[in-house]
């Protein structure tokens, strides 16, 4: 975020950097070259007036000083024709006197009283310059004329030295505003990285590091205070919850066992007759204790934030199937296991083998004798799925989606379920990140689908890191 609020802020100051320089450097390139255009126009005027009146006095002696005495001052080349063209000084000495030029475009103009300003190409040195040629002539007597010009090494090399001191003047700017924008940035930032590091401890459970509320802009140091006010009562009701159901588990159990045992003790004192109600009354007592057990368990649950761990699904798998065939044998049920190695998942410690277990549990209560219960691993693109495949009435559609909701039991349910089994597996499965659902299986029953999340086996990563 650091790197995106500096790039951001930099390319702002970027582009109005360019919008101002580029102008500025554009404006005065043209106005150099507008400035000597004109010097070389007013100069050529004024040398032209100084050659004609020593052409008028015959003293065509004193115009190579002329010439001379001007271009060692300028760096100019000041080229002086009579009326017929032909050359009487030039002060690089680069055409002979006598030359004539009177083909050349700008002195046949300037022959005929009509001044030329532009920019040539310099056939004896083979350098491009700006020149101006201008006649010589009082009123419509034309005397001769003068050619000045300039390389425009000098114009450019000016040009180049305004656009080299911009640049370096943004450079400088953009220095002092990264350092600038950098500072600001990670006065900004530093704030944030609190909050999320104190989000991620909340997160998984506990608060360790409240973010700081003196740092950064004031609303962010409102917001940590915010932050850091609502992580503490949320962790105060979190520990209520957790001494609650610690509490409750042993203070409700206490009663509820006493009054199975009353309920019991009556069985002598009680007339026959009533014996069938005196179970029902035990079942019923039973029951109320495997609800609160399971409240308590989702209490806990919804409580407790646990990191998920790599689990080896298949050696779970194969333990809890070994677990049940026993107890299933005696209502006369088998249970399998199927499938393709499944590998290892993410899970919370202990999930899931309640997981199985409550899977387990709900099937064998309605499996009919000599049917079988089946464990299906099978690997999927995004997850591992877990089957539990029993062979009992199965359920409608609309029963299959309200399986979840607590306390729900199917109407023409006989058993002696709670109604909170099936939302404990759901809480275990999010836990680690996973889901499930319930299909109709093949041929009748219900397929309880598990879908985890897979996970690399910890002595593969190993051998991966020590290949590394």
């Amino acid at each position: 975020m650091t790197r995106r609020l500096l790039a951001g802020f930099l390319g702002l100051v970027l582009l109005v950097l360019l919008g101002l320089e580029i102008p500025f450097g554009l404006l005065y390139a043209r106005a150099e070259t507008s400035r000597l255009s004109n010097s070389i126009e007013r100069d050529a005027g004024m040398l032209a007036e100084l050659a004609e009146e020593r052409i008028e006095e015959k003293n065509t002696d004193e115009l190579p000083e002329l010439a001379t005495g001007y271009a060692e001052g300028t760096g100019a080349r000041i080229v002086i024709v009579d009326r017929t063209g032909a050359v009487l000084t030039d002060s690089a000495s680069l055409t002979p006197v006598g030359a004539d030029l009177s083909a050349q475009p700008d002195i046949a103009t300037a022959l005929r009283n009509q001044p030329t300003v532009g920019t040539a190409l310099d056939p004896d040195s083979g350098t491009e310059f700006r020149y101006a040629t201008v006649p010589g002539s009082s009123g419509s007597t034309i005397r001769g004329a003068l050619r000045l010009s300039y390389p425009t090494d000098v114009l450019n090399g000016r040009v180049h030295d305004i656009w080299l001191t911009l640049a370096l003047t943004g450079l400088g700017v953009l220095v002092v505003v990264t350092l600038i924008a950098l500072a600001l940035a990670r006065w900004i930032i530093r704030p944030v990285h609190a909050l999320e590091r104190a989000t991620t401890q909340l997160a998984d459970g506990t608060l360790t590091n409240p973010p700081a509320t003196d740092l950064g802009p004031p609303e962010l140091r409102r917001l940590a205070a915010s932050f850091t006010h609502t992580a503490t009562r949320l962790q105060h009701l979190l520990t209520a919850q957790r001494a609650f159901a610690a509490e409750a588990s042993h203070q409700l159990k206490t009663p509820l066992t006493a009054l199975r045992i009353r309920l019991e003790n009556f069985e002598p004192h009680l007339d026959p007759a009533v014996h069938d109600s005196l179970e029902e009354a035990i079942g019923e007592t039973e029951r109320l204790g495997r609800m609160i057990q399971g409240l308590l368990s989702l209490a806990r649950l919804e409580a407790t934030a646990t990191t998920p761990e790599a689990a080896d699904l298949d050696t779970v798998v194969a333990e809890r199937a070994a677990t049940w065939a026993p107890f299933a044998a005696e209502h006369h049920v088998g249970v399998t296991t199927a499938g393709r190695r499944a590998g290892h998942v993410w899970a919370i410690p202990g999930a899931l083998e309640q997981i199985i277990d409550n899977l387990l549990a709900n099937a064998l209560r309605v499996s009919p004798p000599g049917t079988t219960i089946t464990l299906a691993t099978r690997p999927a693109p995004q997850s591992i799925e877990l089957h539990v495949v029993d062979q009992g009435p199965g359920m409608s559609e609309t029963e299959r989606r309200r399986a979840f909701d607590r306390f729900w039991r199917a109407s023409d349910s006989h058993h002696d379920g709670t109604g909170l089994g099936l939302p404990i597996v759901e809480q275990l499965t999010r836990a680690g990140g996973g889901r499930i659902t319930l299909e109709a299986a093949p041929g009748g029953g219900l397929d309880a689908v598990v879908h985890l999340r897979p996970a690399r086996s910890p002595a593969r990563t190993m051998t991966s890191g020590a290949q590394r």
